[in-house]
């Protein structure tokens, strides 16, 4: 990935990460457009319009779903109770529906070849979180790592390693039409996106789990222990959730702690924080 993609690619979630360090140095205090843009080095009316067209919201509102509270704000207004919500329609089949995504988990006796004999392609592309590298075989989408953070070299080993003896083909192309219906584009929604889950049987397990986490809610990991049957394994859970290959689309940022507490995210903290924020604010608008 060329230097002007890195540029374009982590434009806004760049802005992004500015504006998250200024409101914490604000100490919980609601800054003032002109001085969150100032913070950031840019004209008001120039802050104003990149944040409505990503969002859909203004800067002044967008502070207080950056804030640190707003985790516990949500723990406390819209947890999901993971069985309550298969329930009620909010999962499965529902939410698959409504990421236009077709779900596959290969077998156990596949995950233990460890990818030998699995040809994985893989292409960078852009996303409203910066850089991701995508990863995906012929039966779909098996990987996304959200790079702003930590970086495309650590991101590239980071999914290699956990098919070793897979045989990794360098082929946008490929992947192009499921990534266009991954990140919303318009023109891909005709077909649903094929995701092909890569893990062992009780990440599997954990991952269909959180996918039954509507958007803009959240969930803890002690209740996703719960509702696969082993409410003692939520360490073991929470070390699942962090395993997951496919951010994004299967949203372990929606798993917090009892506390409130974002807990871990394995592509940086503060793209969990841009991504509940994105999708807090999307659902208020009833995006």
């Amino acid at each position: 990935m060329n230097m002007q993609m890195r540029e374009e690619t982590g434009y806004h979630y760049n802005v992004m990460r500015r504006a998250i360090e200024a409101i914490d140095a604000a100490g919980g205090r609601q800054m003032p457009l002109d001085e969150l843009a100032g913070r950031l080095d840019m004209s008001p009316a120039h802050f104003q319009r990149i944040f409505s067209r990503w969002v859909g919201v203004s800067p002044k509102k967008y502070q207080q779903y950056l804030t640190l509270d707003h985790a516990k704000s949500l723990l406390a207004e819209r947890f999901t109770m993971l069985d309550t919500a298969h329930e009620a329609g909010l999962s499965g089949t529902g939410r698959l529906h409504d990421l236009f995504l077709r779900w596959e988990a290969m077998s156990p006796g596949e995950y233990a070849r460890a990818g030998d004999g699995l040809t994985v392609y893989w292409g960078w592309f852009d996303s409203p979180f910066g850089p991701a590298l995508v990863m995906g075989t012929e039966r779909g989408l098996c990987g996304i790592a959200l790079a702003a953070e930590t970086g495309a070299e650590a991101a590239m080993e980071d999914l290699t390693s956990r098919w070793p003896k897979a045989d990794f083909v360098e082929d946008r192309m490929v992947l192009r039409p499921w990534v266009l219906g991954a990140f919303g584009a318009a023109s891909a929604v005709a077909e649903k996106t094929p995701v092909y889950m890569i893990g062992a049987p009780f990440q599997i397990k954990v991952w269909e789990a959180l996918m039954r986490i509507p958007s803009g809610h959240v969930t803890t990991y002690s209740e996703i222990a719960r509702s696969i049957g082993n409410p003692r394994a939520v360490r073991a859970v929470g070390s699942a959730v962090g395993r997951n290959p496919v951010s994004w689309l299967i949203p372990c940022h929606r798993a917090l702690r009892k506390s409130g507490a974002l807990g871990g995210y394995h592509w940086g903290l503060p793209v969990k924080r841009a991504l509940l924020a994105w999708e807090g604010a999307r659902a208020d608008r009833g995006v």
